[in-house]
């Protein structure tokens, strides 16, 4: 194995940035602040050593592979506690559809938006690119989207972090005990069982997240490292448009909903659930950041831990802003632009339900937005061939769209539970004092 003094070098420099790091964390900065300066980090190790990432991101990549590895465990154990957690005060069914409604809220936002502004900036016409041949991918039918969905072979199923039929199996699990345990005392050791199971796998992620920064720091300099600028250029246009749709979403529809339906302070929540936007951006995995976004959804902005778990959970799968809103979308229009095809508002109104019916189902893993705008370009009848057009910047605007997708998903949780009475304001302004436990349990994220 050929060994390159750059790759070294570049490790080394990281190692020396760690070290600053861990200085900062003894020092008891802030989390948010040392991932802000480990983002910074990150971008100086790129552009110095370029290419050179290879060790470098073996230690983002480390993190994300041990932080995913928890989360289909995590997720089933949480589901089921929740659903048997559930009293009489507390509706299932009307969580699970206040949470779809809310998920799919966002996806219809984040498309309508994009849809305005790529339309009023022409995006695509009169842009010229030669595009090579390449082997589509195959893009499931409807009745097979909807087939998977429910639980098959759950052990391949955990393999491929399958989210949704984890979910159905969870939620079956809990209805079940919730019935035996009406007619039969023996059931509530697996109560007892499940509720332990989920107390110890939170608190191994709570451990796995205080090295968030370090991770923060490889991810971003691989992301900026293997970059060409000469092969970005030509689709600048497109890059920093998705960037500032995503910001719009994030920052803007995120807020107006919180301020408008949860009637809440939306800076307070975004300030919250930040260190869950820049794990999402950092690692492009919306599943890979459950368990931070559900940790900040309970303890910094005190949403019930069932509703937080089971929504969140849902939204790693269904809705997606980002991913299955915005991406598809801009470049549905921009090939539609490119192309020359002329088309009616009907159709373009066809275009934002066939976007909204592609987001359910998605998977919250890095890619997710190539399967999704060529599910879309497949059922609208356009060209999937002209999807490689976009290859170069897809991997830099993924960090954007799975923020954008973590945070949507958040929105929609607060949405949930505030709407079903299930939120601690004293939790969300910050008037709770924690116990000493808490407080070191913060300390060390």
């Amino acid at each position: 194995m050929e060994i390159k003094a750059l790759e070294i070098a570049a490790l080394v420099a990281a190692l020396v940035l760690f070290g600053i790091l861990a200085f900062l964390k003894k020092k008891h900065i802030d989390f948010g602040i040392r991932t802000i300066v480990a983002t910074l980090f990150g971008v100086g190790l790129g552009l110095i050593f370029k290419e050179n990432y290879k060790y470098v991101a073996a230690i983002g990549t480390v993190y994300v592979n041990v932080l995913q590895a928890f989360v289909i465990p995590l997720l089933l154990f949480s589901v089921i506690s929740s659903i048997t957690n559930l009293g009489k005060s507390i509706s299932l069914q009307k969580i699970g559809l206040k949470s779809v409604l809310f998920l799919l809220l966002n996806t219809f936002t984040a498309s309508i938006l994009t849809l305005t502004a790529a339309l009023a900036l022409n995006i695509g016409k009169g842009f010229n690119y030669t595009i090579e041949a390449y082997e589509a991918k195959e893009v499931p039918t409807v009745v097979d989207t909807l087939v998977g969905l429910f639980p098959k072979n759950i052990i391949d199923q955990w393999g491929s972090n399958s989210v949704v039929p984890i979910l159905v199996f969870g939620i079956i699990i809990g209805i079940a005990y919730n019935k035996a345990a009406r007619k039969d005392e023996s059931v509530k050791t697996f109560k007892t069982f499940v509720d332990a199971a989920n107390a110890v796998l939170g608190k191994a992620v709570s451990y796995i997240v205080s090295f968030t920064p370090y991770a923060v720091t490889a991810l971003i300099a691989r992301a900026v490292g293997r970059s060409k600028v000469e092969d970005l250029l030509p689709l600048i246009g497109v890059l920093a448009l998705a960037y500032v749709l995503c910001a719009l979403q994030l920052f803007g529809v995120e807020s107006i909903l919180i301020a408008t339906v949860a009637k809440l302070n939306p800076i307070t929540f975004l300030k919250k659930i930040a260190p869950a936007g820049v794990v999402a951006f950092t690692s492009q995995s919306s599943v890979g950041t459950l368990p931070v976004t559900v940790s900040k959804l309970k303890e910094e902005i005190g949403v019930d831990g069932d509703v937080a778990a089971f929504t969140t959970g849902l939204g790693a799968n269904l809705g997606m802003p980002g991913c299955a809103g915005i991406w598809p979308v801009l470049l549905a229009v921009f090939t539609i632009h490119q192309q020359g095809i002329s088309y009616t508002t009907g159709q373009y109104v066809l275009l934002i339900a066939l976007t909204l019916l592609v987001s359910i189902g998605t998977v919250g893993v890095p890619g997710t937005a190539t399967i999704t705008a060529t599910a879309l370009f497949a059922a609208a009848g356009l060209p999937i061939e002209i999807i490689v057009l976009f290859s170069p910047i897809s991997s830099i605007v993924d960090m954007a769209r799975t923020a954008t997708n973590v945070v949507g998903a958040a929105t929609a949780t607060v949405l949930v539970a505030e709407t079903e009475g299930l939120l601690d304001h004293k939790i969300y302004n910050g008037n709770v004092v924690k116990s000493v436990d808490e407080n070191k349990q913060a300390s060390v994220a």
